[in-house]
């Protein structure tokens, strides 16, 4: 159980606890679960209700209950970029669903993760990576964690695509499911908004390396609008591309940014490209982001 304590400031002085909580980003649906609960909400070590006020230098504890749906445990090893009581950040290899499926039991992040935790926490990710592009996902590791974080993650990912792209720019084209797929998506009117901006590092003889932003966070957003411009992702077949250089969707989220949940410190979490992504990327070798890696 996660127990955060707070030292109250002048400024909170004279107010509700419940007030002060709200204001840190506990919802009422968790407030009503800690004031349910037996001693998760203390005052200088008592036992307080919601609505008792506060006084500067008080010390306030909240333990968080917890609940949520656990995967099973299964022993499968993980690259844990970063961890504390609240988050932990991994490096998802491609080929690893974040979440069991019908088709994945067992063999998922959430199983990994709880292996690694070996707890009775509940498995949370911040936001959801494709089973089979690489990079960093961002857990919570509580319910108050996951709801302070949810779209507020800045991510930087990085693609091959297809072609040449001479200069950045911005895709604004409405996505929705395919007719009669589960899986694919497309470009078509009546879909739901999407915006992709991306930048050019380096534009080869058939191929061109790009970072990319996205403002709004839709299925295979990116594989999608790419495409739709006439540019796949390298290896990404399911939209038009070819397996040659990569057997894989040529995506990887390396950068992160966000404030930390529980202290408010400003975030920056990054990780390296893996091999297939570098292999693929070999036209752009002279790039500096992978350069620098070289080093």
């Amino acid at each position: 159980m996660r127990e955060i304590e707070f030292e109250i400031a002048p400024k909170d002085a004279g107010r509700q606890i419940k007030h002060f909580l709200y204001d840190f980003g506990v919802s009422s649906a968790l407030l009503i679960k800690l004031k349910n609960t037996p001693g998760a909400i203390t005052l200088e070590n008592v036992p307080a209700r919601a609505i008792d006020l506060l006084k500067a230098g008080d010390r306030l504890k909240i333990s968080l209950p917890e609940t949520g749906a656990k995967a099973a445990p299964a022993d499968i090893s993980l690259d844990i970029l970063y961890e504390d009581e609240d988050i932990a950040a991994v490096n998802k290899p491609p080929g690893m669903p974040v979440h069991e499926s019908r088709n994945h039991r067992g063999d998922a992040l959430s199983n990994a993760f709880a292996f690694h935790t070996k707890s009775n926490a509940a498995f949370r990710a911040v936001y959801r990576l494709d089973k089979n592009t690489s990079g960093i996902v961002l857990l919570a590791k509580h319910a108050l964690a996951a709801a302070k974080l949810a779209g507020r993650v800045k991510k930087d990912y990085y693609a091959i695509a297809a072609g040449k792209i001479t200069a950045g720019g911005e895709i604004c084209l409405p996505i929705k499911r395919e007719a009669q797929s589960i899986i694919k998506r497309c470009v078509a009117p009546g879909g739901e908004s999407a915006v992709t901006k991306y930048e050019v590092i380096s534009c080869g003889d058939t191929s061109t390396f790009l970072k990319i932003n996205l403002e709004t966070g839709r299925t295979h957003q990116i594989r999608v609008h790419f495409s739709a411009i006439g540019h796949p992702l390298l290896g990404d077949d399911l939209y038009g591309a070819s397996l040659q250089k990569i057997k894989r969707q040529a995506l990887h989220c390396k950068d992160i940014y966000f404030n930390h949940p529980v202290t408010g410190q400003n975030m920056h979490i990054s990780c390296p490209f893996p091999a297939d992504f570098r292999a693929a990327a070999a036209e752009h070798a002279d790039a500096s982001i992978l350069s620098a890696e070289k080093d």
